[in-house]
């Protein structure tokens, strides 16, 4: 029996984040795997980065990132890449992870080539086709060329049977984020960033804020640093932290805003480790983004999400984070009852995370392992 070639897809630094710990653990057999690791590098350097944290060398890399990129830049690019990649190493099966547009395209590109396909986080849905944009339909694209789904949760399992998925072919594993994450946060960590090597995380509290979303941009933003300035002026033991995204639009609404705020640190986005082990520091994490969601509460911390919407709603029933949008009195009120109600900010850090217990990439490898006659063991789903 020639052993099961499995090709991994991915292209930015979320991407790179949730699939390392899949890569990982299919080098562990390699008397049955053939693992192939391809990248697009839809974003270059933030990829870079978590490839060498975790110590992966692609068999493939497109580079196919370039300046002022767009969406049709990137699927013809990736999509032309990859049918190169796959016409020369003819894999058994591709697995992509939640929602790019590296994502979509390298399940389109396998099934153009008749290769199964795996979807890794598969199943997370809003309901609104532009929000997330363009997110939301690069999942739901993805889901129709999918073979395997990987459902993190039920709720993405039930998304997926409600659009008529056989049930036979979701399997629930659990996040792969709340896998690399167990491995990247260390309480002995020293940070090589001076500024935030002299912070003292033990006497303030410090507020970690990510923004990036395109439905944000502009006057959403502006909104949501007034609320921040304000709570700064307003508490003396309170300092934001703000890894500011490189994206131009975003930079020069924050530096009008916050540029010259007291206790407010506005600084470059940061390596997934050091970011991993501040908002493991951190006492309440505001963000628009997604993979946040799952990974701040798995550390016991508050999330504000600065979003109409979610496509990861167990966290919100769960009661780990609340919707807040981005109107500047909602931000202000939502983030001032948490610092100065111990009560409310206790329901939400000690709720128990509904996202994963370090073993989604295990499941993974064993359900594919099963699925194609190397394994006689059908993997327990995650509960």
């Amino acid at each position: 029996m020639s052993k099961l070639k499995v090709m991994t897809v991915f292209g930015t630094r979320p991407e790179a984040i949730k699939m390392a710990p899949v890569v990982l653990e299919l080098n562990k057999y390699p008397d049955l795997i053939t693992p192939v690791v391809a990248v697009t590098a839809q974003h270059r350097e933030m990829l870079d980065q978590v490839l060498h944290l975790f110590s992966i060398t692609p068999h493939h890399d497109l580079d196919i990132m370039s300046q002022g990129q767009t969406l049709f830049d990137i699927t013809t690019r990736a999509m032309q890449g990859l049918n190169q990649v796959l016409a020369a190493e003819k894999p058994d099966i591709v697995l992509v992870h939640g929602d790019t547009t590296t994502t979509f395209a390298g399940a389109l590109a396998a099934y153009y080539h008749q290769t199964a396909v795996g979807h890794v986080e598969a199943g997370l849905r809003t309901g609104n086709k532009y929000s997330p944009f363009p997110e939301e339909m690069n999942r739901k694209l993805t889901g129709a060329l999918t073979d395997i789904h990987f459902a993190p949760t039920l709720t993405s399992q039930q998304n997926l049977l409600q659009e008529g998925t056989p049930e036979a072919n979701i399997v629930v594993t659990g996040n792969t984020v709340i896998d690399a994450l167990m491995a990247t946060v260390d309480k002995q960590y020293v940070f090589q960033d001076e500024l935030l090597s002299r912070i003292n995380f033990s006497s303030q509290k410090i507020i970690l804020v990510t923004t990036h979303r395109r439905e944000n941009l502009g006057e959403p933003m502006r909104h949501v640093y007034q609320a921040l300035r304000e709570i700064v002026r307003e508490f003396s033991d309170v300092e934001v932290v703000f890894p500011v995204h490189k994206n131009p639009r975003v930079r020069d609404v924050v530096k009008t805003e916050l540029g010259c705020t007291e206790r407010v640190h506005l600084i470059d986005p940061l390596d997934y480790q050091p970011f991993a082990n501040l908002m493991a520091r951190s006492y309440l994490v505001l963000t628009d983004s997604g993979g946040v969601q799952e990974e701040a509460p798995a550390l016991g911390k508050p999330v504000l999400v600065l979003r109409d919407t979610t496509e990861r709603p167990e966290a919100v029933a769960a009661g780990t984070v609340r919707l807040v949008g981005t109107d500047r009195e909602k931000v202000h009120q939502q983030t001032r009852q948490l610092l100065t109600d111990s009560e409310a900010y206790q329901a939400m850090s000690g709720a128990c995370n509904p996202y994963g217990d370090g073993l989604a990439s295990r499941r993974i490898v064993q359900t594919i392992l099963f699925r194609y006659g190397y394994s006689g063991v059908k993997p327990e789903p995650f509960a």
